[in-house]
């Protein structure tokens, strides 16, 4: 039963972030044709050069990758990312006969070019740690990784900074700068983003008084711990070092319960923003 709850959460959360990509490339990144790379970056270029939609174009290289992942990639390709690009392509397509618009929602392209990076940093951190994609370039990166020996990394930001390029000749140096400027605050955003959604309190407590810090942990935090005999190099007095992670929030609660408990206790709080293990990702 643990286990369906887990899965409907990680559904649920999946279909929120694909609803996000959507409003994001939908109501700011189309109308005011942002390239910020990807696929919906090359359909808003093929817009601008053969007319019709980016909905449109984005669905149709989506639809024809995810067959090719599938038929090249067989298991290999995850059946999340599966489910977010065809969510994300059907709700591209579906949009623009709902909720038709022919141009920007303001006259404010960089508060739209805010909003645009942010729903899809957001996003695409949530799927990041979800396991999953949005399939597009990423459904690219695997076919590379699994039949060349070139850099996907490289490749891909190759890939995005040549889309950004064609942006300043297909619409001009205004919408190739925005452009321009969205790619760099994706790059160096997104990895923020996930640091901060992953972000966990690694404690090492130094204390003469262990027994009632471990019990608080397993009971009250339903977290474990790890502990190991010291001794003082100034008193040589036998000390207890208890090693452990919790949450930002049950950070501030084991911080003052280790106080009220012991207060000559020495205290070291670092952030960390992947921890692998039972109770963590990964497991």
């Amino acid at each position: 039963m643990q286990g369906k709850n887990k899965i409907v959460k990680e559904y649920a959360l999946l279909t929120i972030g694909t609803i996000g990509i959507v409003i994001s490339d939908y109501f700011f990144k189309f109308p005011n044709h942002f390239s910020f790379g990807g696929v919906t970056g090359i359909a808003v270029l093929l817009s601008g050069v053969l007319g019709g939609t980016a909905s449109t174009y984005s669905f149709i290289m989506n639809i024809i990758l995810l067959i090719l992942g599938f038929i090249l990639l067989g298991k290999s390709f995850g059946i999340k990312s599966v489910y977010v690009t065809l969510l994300f392509s059907a709700g591209l397509e579906v949009i623009q006969y709902i909720v038709p618009i022919d141009g920007p929602l303001t006259n404010q392209p960089v508060l739209e070019l805010i909003f645009s990076f942010i729903l899809m940093t957001v996003c695409s951190a949530l799927f990041f740690n979800l396991n999953a994609s949005s399939g597009g370039t990423d459904i690219i990166a695997l076919l590379l990784k699994k039949y060349t020996n070139v850099s996907i990394g490289k490749a891909l930001m190759l890939t995005d900074c040549t889309v950004v390029i064609f942006s300043f000749f297909i619409y001009g140096v205004t919408i190739g700068l925005f452009s321009l400027a969205g790619f760099l605050a994706k790059s160096c955003f997104i990895d923020t983003v996930i640091e901060s959604m992953n972000l966990c309190k690694y404690f090492t407590i130094v204390s003469t008084n262990p027994g009632p810090i471990c019990s608080f942990i397993h009971d009250e935090l339903n977290h474990s711990a790890t502990v190991y005999h010291a001794e003082g190099s100034y008193s040589h007095r036998e000390k207890t070092v208890i090693l452990t992670v919790v949450n930002r929030n049950q950070a501030i609660r084991l911080r003052d319960f280790v106080r009220a408990v012991d207060s000559e206790s020495f205290v070291m709080i670092t952030n960390s923003s992947e921890i692998i293990g039972k109770g963590f990702q990964g497991m």
